[in-house]
């Protein structure tokens, strides 16, 4: 699968999804839109219900269209293999969710190593990397703690750099500071934004918080299974 040259890390088209919901259909997609370009951060701001989730996994090669397009980096996905997704998924998407799913029994270093180790690296070039990820996310002095000895922000930040550890060009968000006090989840998004800025991926983040998603490049809606900008 050939990547096309300068391609949106992300196109999304003609996207339509529908689930069983007791005798009928429940249609959430219908036909959705989206690009995004390198270095691009978007904001999905939308009710729930209204289809935020389905979009970010139909984007991240979690769950597949009922009809409709995904391009990853210009390589359309929506026929590949379940391996060869999970190939891309794993070289160059991202994750970032509202909890921050941690190892509990890995160290945030060991945390941020493992999908490079799965990737391939070595143990060294690995750590490497990872700390400093983690000393981009102002957590050198943290990289031996467990996540049981991290706040909710630290906890959040090391998620955030396990999902940039193998240079994804894109990176999804939902809800990544959901669970944060209003002054933790400003540092955490300035980390995120600091890191996108920094690597030239493309960002979507699912949020509620409007006064972050203000300070964004994008502010995109979900209205009647449709993306529309803001």
């Amino acid at each position: 699968m050939q990547e096309a040259h300068d391609a949106p890390p992300l196109e999304l088209v003609d996207i339509r999804k529908s689930f069983s919901e007791g005798k009928g259909r429940l249609n959430v997609l219908k036909g959705a839109n989206l690009t995004l370009y390198p270095g691009q951060i978007v904001a999905l701001v939308a009710p729930s219900g209204a289809g935020k989730s389905t979009l970010l996994q139909i984007a991240g090669l979690l769950e597949r269209p009922d009809e409709g397009e995904v391009y990853i980096g210009g390589v359309a996905c929506g026929r590949a293999s379940d391996s060869q997704r999970t190939a891309i998924r794993r070289n160059d998407i991202g994750f970032v969710y509202q909890f921050h799913h941690l190892l509990p029994e890995f160290t945030a270093l060991e945390n941020v190593a493992l999908p490079q180790l799965i990737r391939g690296l070595d143990r060294k070039e690995a750590e490497e990397r990872s700390r400093q990820l983690l000393g981009y996310m102002r957590l050198s002095e943290r990289v031996t703690h467990r996540p049981a000895e991290l706040s909710g922000g630290e906890r959040q930040r090391v998620a955030i750099a396990r999902a940039v550890a193998n240079a994804p060009r894109l990176l999804l968000a939902d809800e990544p500071t959901g669970n944060l006090d209003p002054k933790t989840a400003a540092y955490v998004f300035d980390a995120l934004v600091a890191l996108v800025r920094a690597s030239g991926l493309a960002a979507v983040l699912a949020t509620h918080n409007l006064e972050l998603a203000e300070r964004m490049d994008r502010r995109i809606t979900l209205e009647d299974g449709l993306v529309l900008e803001i």
